[in-house]
């Protein structure tokens, strides 16, 4: 089943790493197969400071299913990241983690594993104590993001949208 997806992560960072899973959709017979499609632009909140970029989160949710949170060495550390995080959960997206440390940059190299110590995203718990996090390169990411959003979607009680879509979503740093 297909799903609008919102992506999170370190866009200074990772974005290298992040690419390759949101469009690890190219080489799959078609978009579909994959479990999701791509068509997010967030080119134009570069300029737009703060108050912008919370506003053209919230409307880059709109429509959203399942938040993914890519995870790298230093995405914990991300205030906006936190923001999506918190903003998930307020909407009722399923929510997953996927750890992205071990796929390589533009430059062959990996990074540290990140840690998932995001605080009490929903006042209460920890990020791993309500999600369930998927290492991208050992659990074959590839092949099974498209069950995973299905999965988180089901779990938040989600249903199905069409036109599928993913929403394309980092401005943690996009205007600095």
């Amino acid at each position: 089943m297909v799903r609008r997806v919102f992506f999170s992560f370190h866009y200074e960072r990772d974005i290298w790493r992040a690419n390759q899973v949101r469009n690890s959709w190219v080489t799959k017979p078609d978009r579909q197969s994959a479990g999701f499609w791509d068509a997010a632009e967030w080119e134009t909140v570069k300029k737009g400071g703060k108050p912008a970029i919370r506003k053209w989160i919230d409307d880059q949710m709109k429509n959203t299913s399942v938040t993914v949170v890519l995870i790298g060495s230093e995405t914990c550390d991300r205030e906006w990241v936190r923001y999506e995080i918190e903003k998930s959960i307020e909407r009722g997206n399923g929510v997953i983690g996927i750890k992205i440390h071990n796929q390589k940059d533009q430059d062959g190299n990996t990074c540290e594993e990140g840690d998932t110590d995001f605080g009490k995203v929903d006042g209460e718990n920890s990020f791993e104590d309500l999600f369930p996090v998927y290492d991208w390169v050992e659990d074959n990411g590839y092949e099974n993001i498209g069950d995973w959003i299905d999965a988180a979607a089901l779990v938040a009680g989600r249903p199905a949208l069409d036109p599928p879509e993913v929403r394309y979503i980092a401005p943690q740093d996009c205007i600095r």
